[in-house]
C-alpha cells in the first residue's frame, strides 16, 4: 500500500499543474511530437521539457524517439489507478453521508 500511495502522490502532484493537465488533454487526442506539444505554451523549451519529465516520471505519458523526433503518448493505466482511488473514496463518503442522513432522520422521529 505505501508504494501505491507514493505513486498516487506523484500522479496527483503531476496533475496539479495546469500546463501538465493541458498536455494530458492534448495527448488524449493522440500521440504528439515534443515541438507540437510545446507550441501553445509561452515558455522556453527546457522548461516545457521539465513538465514532460514529471508526466513521464509518474507514468502518465511515455515517449519514443525516431531519428531526431521524440513523440509522447498517454499511458492510460496510470489514470485508471487514480480513477479507482477516487471511486473508492466516493463510495466511502456516500456511505458515510447515507449514515448521517439516517441518523438525522432518526433524531427527527424521536423528537416528534
Amino acid at each position: 500500500m505505501p508504494r501505491q500511495a507514493a505513486h498516487l502522490n506523484l500522479l496527483f502532484q503531476a496533475l496539479a499543474d495546469p500546463t501538465r493537465r493541458a498536455v494530458v488533454e492534448r495527448l488524449s487526442r493522440g500521440p504528439s511530437a515534443t515541438s507540437e506539444l510545446a507550441r501553445p505554451f509561452k515558455m522556453a523549451l527546457p522548461s516545457f521539457l521539465q513538465h514532460l519529465e514529471v508526466l513521464q516520471k509518474c507514468g502518465l505519458v511515455r515517449s519514443r524517439k525516431s531519428g531526431r523526433v521524440r513523440t509522447y503518448e498517454l499511458a492510460p493505466g496510470t489514470l485508471r489507478a487514480a480513477e479507482d482511488w477516487m471511486a473508492t473514496q466516493r463510495l466511502l463518503w456516500e456511505r458515510r453521508l447515507d449514515q448521517l442522513d439516517s441518523y438525522i432522520e432518526d433524531l427527527k422521529e424521536q423528537s416528534q
